[in-house]
């Protein structure tokens, strides 16, 4: 008997409703990629005084830093100890320099090489992912890059957060969209892969709101998204507000977001990769929203099955 296939006309030639990362970066490399997560001991200008003290407001960078990942440790030693603990798991693999906690670009260009080309020389790994803000660059950091972009795989991941600039404010980014706008054009055509992360549901950021930033971030050039639902995390000004004045935060329930991130997505343009629809915080660390322990692939799954559902996909709506 013959089975019955599913037919598809997506762009980004897969069967899933959403431009997959996954698939993606699989056309992008011949073998196995892991990130590893290095801390270099970098802050950011709304810690340090230069734009503010305290940080983003929902901020807790232990969130996401894992056991090996520590400023106290060379950046060597970080990757070793990383590359060690995946290789338990996946024999065969190449790895990426993950410069993940505050802003990895905030600092001068002599500083920069000597980190970056630290972890370039460690066997086995090709390239770097670098989060950072659009504030936190120019053109000397960014021509650095883009030589190192011509024999290594580089990724720029800029922390948008919101395209409203009263939120950027209210959450003490300390930087406009407009900076955002900046960023992304002049890191165009460089040979850097571009990647932005935007929160879903930041106090003063409606749901019509979201989805009207959805549109706005189709027109910008960059490749690769990240989404957030907004959390609550323990030790951060935002779980002071919230236990203070919950009223402000509009959180969602896991069945509310699996909707939204549908329609965010519908709206969105479908050249962006869509890289993650949510991020996951240590059940210890999150006050709120507590969605019975699913995991991220669990919620994906259901995000999937929900673009199925409504007979939809990424882009649907785009432009309309």
């Amino acid at each position: 008997m013959i089975k019955n296939t599913v037919k598809y006309n997506y762009p980004w030639g897969h069967d899933k409703s959403y431009n997959d990362f996954s698939a993606y970066f699989k056309k992008q490399f011949k073998q196995r990629v892991q990130k590893i997560a290095v801390d270099a001991g970098f802050t950011c200008p709304n810690r340090d005084g230069k734009k503010g003290r305290g940080g983003c407001t929902y901020c807790n960078n232990d969130t996401f830093n894992p056991f090996y990942c520590s400023p106290k440790k060379t950046i060597t030693q970080q990757l070793n100890e990383g590359i060690a603990f995946f290789a338990e798991k996946y024999k065969t693999q190449q790895y990426l320099a993950y410069f993940q906690a505050y802003s990895n670009t905030y600092a001068d260009v002599k500083t920069l090489k000597k980190y970056y080309n630290e972890a370039l020389s460690v066997k086995g790994v090709i390239g770097l992912v670098i989060a950072t803000r659009p504030d936190c660059v120019d053109e000397e950091i960014l021509d650095y890059l883009q030589k190192l972009a011509e024999k290594y795989y580089i990724v720029l991941e800029y922390g948008i957060e919101t395209c409203s600039n009263d939120t950027l404010k209210n959450i003490n980014r300390g930087h406009t969209f407009e900076d955002s706008i900046k960023a992304l054009e002049i890191s165009k055509n460089r040979g850097i892969h571009t990647g932005v992360h935007y929160i879903i549901g930041l106090p003063g950021d409606s749901r019509k709101d979201n989805l009207e930033h959805a549109k706005l971030l189709s027109d910008l050039p960059f490749e690769t998204l990240k989404l957030h639902q907004l959390q609550i995390i323990k030790g951060t000004r935002m779980a002071k507000q919230y236990a203070e004045n919950s009223e402000i935060f509009n959180l969602f329930s896991a069945d509310e977001y699996i909707n939204f991130a549908v329609q965010f997505a519908e709206r969105l343009n479908p050249k962006i990769i869509i890289e993650r629809f949510i991020s996951e915080s240590p059940s210890d660390m999150l006050i709120a929203p507590k969605w019975g322990g699913f995991k991220n692939f669990e919620i994906t799954a259901k995000i999937l099955k929900k673009f199925k559902e409504k007979n939809t996909w990424q882009g649907k709506l785009y432009a309309q």
